[in-house]
């Protein structure tokens, strides 16, 4: 029996998926369908116009799936306030689509949300009970993360970038309005601002990951992404102790 007291969003950003988006979709779909809440996915296509992948979702016959976007390509982070806005759940979520991380999940996060009755709860690859198949080299940059997200923004979490995170709505209604960045660095910002406006009830949940980064474009592609969430990582810590920005 579903419960009458909570309803779920769960936004899943989608960039350059056509191949695969449709099976995600279902998967998700089928492991939604297992737990006690009702629920809504919001999948949000970062840029209509990179491939088919709007086209495709608008073939999933679901009353519990919406299918939005915009035409251009504009990052993870800005997808995930565009689908956080839409989100009528008293709980949001968001899971990264192409299923390097297991959709069940899912679960974990909402049964420690309610366990701890947490402000937010982030799937960590650095939980003792978590099953990651992850390259030595991240594990390191994740450790990094770590250090300067705890040193230097506040956050006590482990880990901070793992695409799979659960939030309270009222949290949410105080901590969207201030978020700017739009890339990957996403993730570190709300927990960074959520910290700072007084929402300390953030705890972790293990994760399933399997991560592939063969290949020298993907290894490309990741230094990029990197180098730009490095610098992201940089504005926030700025913005939150130099301006106060997030104070307004």
């Amino acid at each position: 029996m579903k419960s009458p007291k909570h309803f779920l969003s769960v936004v899943v950003p989608i960039f350059q998926q056509e191949k695969t988006i449709i099976e995600d979709i279902y998967h998700i779909i089928s492991t939604l369908d297992q737990i006690r809440y009702d629920y809504e996915i919001i999948a949000v296509v970062d840029g209509t116009t990179s491939d088919r992948s709007f086209q495709r979702l608008k073939k999933i016959k679901s009353r519990r799936l919406i299918v939005t976007g915009y035409l251009h390509n504009q990052g993870k982070g800005y997808a995930l306030k565009f689908g956080m806005k839409l989100a009528k759940g008293d709980y949001v979520a968001f899971i990264d689509s192409g299923m390097d991380i297991d959709p069940n999940g899912i679960s974990m996060v909402l049964e420690h949300m309610e366990w701890y009755r947490a402000d937010a709860i982030v799937a960590s690859k650095r939980h003792p009970a978590s099953q990651i198949i992850y390259p030595t080299h991240r594990r390191i940059i994740s450790l990094a993360a770590q250090i300067y997200s705890r040193l230097f923004l506040g956050i006590k979490v482990t880990d901070t970038q793992a695409g799979l995170k659960i939030f309270r709505r009222q949290m949410l209604r105080r901590v969207l309005p201030r978020l700017l960045i739009k890339s990957f660095a996403f993730d570190l910002e709300i927990l960074a601002v959520a910290n700072h406006l007084g929402y300390k009830r953030i705890y972790e949940a293990p994760v399933k990951i399997n991560y592939d980064f063969s290949g020298s474009h993907l290894q490309n592609k990741l230094l990029l992404n990197l180098y730009r969430s490095g610098v992201d990582a940089l504005a926030i810590f700025y913005r939150l102790r130099i301006l106060r920005y997030y104070d307004r």
